[in-house]
């Protein structure tokens, strides 16, 4: 907590201060978004008091609303609304720069090591949980989101759709969005949004940035100013991606894995787990960037890893240049981090333009049931879409070689109790399981 008085206002926050709070939220932000929105309300809210209580769910609520991963977008916007353009640039990369590093690094020890057994045994242990984790996201999305008959049924039928009758995740999000547009006009008490409560009694103290604090300039709506960093975010995608093409071809790997995962970001909607699906059909069926077992483990090594869950994108663009020789036999390390930064480039992208461009329109659609009934559709099909990734892990963890892994069966049946019963923290979980599948893999080998 501050040491300062309540009724005393913190001195401002230089950019010198922001950039090492920003860093080191980015290597100690485990838990995925639930954990690190909490990381930073206890920091920033509580202790620091840089934003009041108000102002901080207010933002949060309007991240929960766009696709990509909120919490990334939320230390966009606290960045943004404290140092204007160039604080809500750094607080992001800082964000999720470290997560990317360890990342790569974890792929290139994954391809070039992932045979010696001590790795094989961590994996066999860590991929059970992964099954039970996503499970844990399906159910933790579902009661905040599954509030009616309507919603139930919206998310069966995603079920249904992703897994019997294999459509494509973009034709269910647009489905669910008609819907919920239909919905939200006929039956509005169905199509109610379902997120955080922007009302709050809390209260610890002043903050730099209070309640009744006046919106700094950059924070004042001008449709200039929002057409104007729209254009520019845009701009600078399409200059990336022109640069690819011309370098390798609009048909090259770099090129097309810029254009996917462009369409990725903006189809996150409920978080990793609900664009996995996608990212799986994308990667694995359509472009054979990786095989499904590949798919598996680096969710594995994404769970383990601070930063946002949607970075494994960055496992998928590091395996994909590696295993098309992107720059030739002798460069594999220099062609997968290539991949991966190409992936992660254009998968954030999109964040830190809805951010800059709309942040001064946070409240806008604030209320208004016809603009995100939709969004409340949508996310109630995002828990149908987690359940079908769950079933798929689970075929291929619980399933391999044509039988039933019965001890891959206890480790996730575990794993669910420690998640579900105990609450437990999901860095603590992944080590007991990895822990526990190198201990039977020594004890079967």
């Amino acid at each position: 907590m501050s040491l300062l008085p309540r009724d005393t206002i913190p001195p401002p926050v230089t950019l010198s201060q922001a950039f090492w709070y920003w860093l080191k939220l980015g290597f100690i932000s485990f838990g995925g978004p639930a954990g690190q929105i909490a990381m930073m309300h206890t920091e920033l809210v509580e202790r620091r008091r840089w934003i009041s209580e108000q102002r901080f769910l207010h933002a949060l609520n309007y991240c929960m609303l766009l696709p990509g991963p909120e919490a990334t977008q939320l230390a966009v916007y606290i960045g943004w609304l404290m140092h204007r353009t160039r604080g809500g640039i750094m607080a992001g990369v800082l964000f999720v720069l470290p997560s990317l590093l360890l990342l790569i690094l974890l792929s290139w020890i994954y391809l070039a090591y992932g045979n010696l057994p001590v790795v094989a045994g961590i994996l066999y242990g860590i991929k059970p949980a992964v099954v039970a984790i996503v499970l844990a996201a399906a159910w933790r999305i579902g009661t905040r989101s599954l509030r009616n008959p309507a919603m139930i049924a919206i998310a069966i039928a995603s079920c249904l759709a992703i897994a019997v009758a294999r459509l494509p995740f973009p034709a269910i999000v647009a489905g669910a969005a008609i819907i919920g547009m239909v919905g939200g006009r006929a039956w509005p008490h169905l199509f109610q949004v379902g997120g955080a409560a922007v009302h709050s009694s809390a209260s610890y103290g002043l903050a730099i940035i209070d309640d009744t604090t006046p919106s700094p300039p950059q924070a004042r709506f001008s449709p200039g100013h929002l057409l104007k960093v729209a254009l520019i975010g845009a701009g600078i995608g399409a200059a990336v991606w022109l640069l690819l093409t011309s370098r390798y071809g609009a048909a090259g790997t770099l090129a097309q894995m810029g254009w996917f995962f462009t369409k990725a970001a903006m189809l996150t909607f409920g978080g990793a787990y609900a664009v996995l699906p996608y990212v799986y059909q994308g990667g694995v069926e359509q472009y054979q960037w990786l095989s499904a077992t590949q798919m598996i483990d680096g969710l594995a090594l994404g769970e383990t890893t601070p930063g946002p869950l949607i970075m494994i994108v960055a496992f998928v663009g590091f395996v994909g240049g590696w295993t098309h020789a992107l720059f030739g036999q002798d460069s594999l390390l220099l062609a997968g981090i290539a991949g991966a930064a190409v992936a992660a480039f254009f998968t954030f992208l999109p964040s830190f333009i809805f951010i800059l461009a709309g942040g001064p329109l946070v409240e806008s659609t604030r209320g208004n049931v016809r603009m995100t009934a939709p969004l409340t559709a949508i996310s109630a099909a995002v828990v149908g879409v987690i359940v079908s990734l769950a079933l798929f892990f689970g075929q291929h963890v619980f399933l391999a070689g044509g039988r039933i892994d019965w001890a891959a069966v206890a480790i996730s049946a575990a794993a669910c109790i420690a998640l579900f019963r105990f609450k437990a923290g999901t860095i603590k979980l992944i080590a007991a399981c990895a822990l526990a599948g190198l201990m039977l893999s020594y004890w079967n080998g």
